[in-house]
């Protein structure tokens, strides 16, 4: 689905910020309801049609039936909450929170009777969205790709392509409230395969330079980057240091592998987001959060660069090419 020249124009503007993007005065459209969009980080514009394309399939088209207005905390998490507010205040329909448990948790606590549709990478009873999986109970409901839970995927992945490096990176964003957990839950399969596991940190994009700086100076020879959605804005910037200190890496999104990172593997996030619209679509239409289970990935991503492991000197082994969902060439 392609945006127009004018709606690109806006989103771009969205994403320098924390701006307000209401795509039609509430007074023209009283009469339809308006969907509040709730993110830590600006949202890449590839995800916007898969959420559009989730609210069609339950039978909402933006602009015809439906309003939606779009929130970012431009990656300062501190601002959720007021953003949250602001949208209990309008009174919206529903409130889609993605991208991170936080943005859930803003909406959560802000409102007990607005209808919340979260999409995290996290255990959602254990971030506190909801306090069971099957019949979340409450206002929330939502989808976690469970992404916490694939990064031991991603180190054995990354291992097998680069079994030469005994000591592996993890990039991390210390302000992340799952980060913690995240190092923790990484130790065992390191030790497991044998490895050392340096933990490197970057809060900003100027941040990210020097992490990338200690892999050398930590004698780091592979590096496994946190599924990180406030990473969401430099991911070429991340592609192009790792490409500049000949570093292979595993990332935890499609889009890294596109721009020329090594490796991905992920629960596909478009299709989460979809599905997080057609969730709204159907609390739209009556259906209540607290019956409507909390939705689980069911179509993952592992995608290889080859051109990128050819620039590395690397040599893919069969069996990952054959796993691979998706080889660029």
């Amino acid at each position: 689905m392609q945006l127009d020249q004018l709606r690109r124009r806006d989103f771009i503007s969205l994403v320098g910020g924390a701006a307000t993007w209401p795509l039609a005065a509430r007074a023209q459209q009283a009469a339809i309801p308006v969907i509040g969009v709730l993110s830590g980080t600006a949202l890449p514009e590839v995800y916007l049609p898969a959420f559009q394309r989730g609210l069609s399939e339950a039978g909402y088209i933006e602009g015809k039936n439906v309003a939606i207005e779009y929130r970012s905390a431009a990656g300062e998490y501190d601002r959720l909450p007021a953003l949250a507010a602001d949208f209990v205040r309008r009174q919206v329909a529903v409130i889609a929170a993605v991208g991170t448990s936080a943005p859930g948790l803003a909406a959560k606590s802000a409102t007990s009777v607005i209808p919340v549709v979260f999409q995290t990478g996290g255990d959602p009873v254990q971030d506190g969205l909801v306090s069971r999986m099957n019949r979340p109970g409450g206002n929330v409901t939502g989808v976690s790709r469970l992404s916490v839970a694939l990064e031991p995927k991603r180190l054995e992945l990354l291992h097998e392509a680069v079994p030469k490096a005994t000591v592996l990176g993890l990039l991390v964003n210390p302000l992340n409230p799952r980060t913690q957990f995240l190092v923790q839950q990484m130790r065992q399969p390191a030790h497991s395969l044998r490895l050392t596991l340096n933990v490197l940190e970057a809060r900003t994009e100027s941040e990210l330079a020097a992490a990338f700086a200690n892999l050398m100076q930590q004698g780091i020879g592979a590096l496994l980057v946190a599924q990180e959605p406030s990473y969401n804005p430099w991911v070429e910037h991340i592609v192009a240091l790792a490409a500049r200190h000949m570093m292979p890496a595993m990332y935890g999104s499609r889009l890294y592998a596109v721009a020329g990172g090594l490796m991905s593997y992920d629960a596909s996030v478009s299709d989460s987001i979809r599905q997080v619209g057609v969730y709204v679509g159907r609390i739209l239409k009556g259906e209540k959060p607290a019956d409507m289970p909390i939705l689980q990935p069911t179509k993952f991503d592992f995608v290889i660069n080859l051109k990128t492991a050819k620039t590395l000197g690397l040599t893919v082994p069969d069996k990952l090419l054959a796993l691979a969902d998706e080889v660029i060439e």
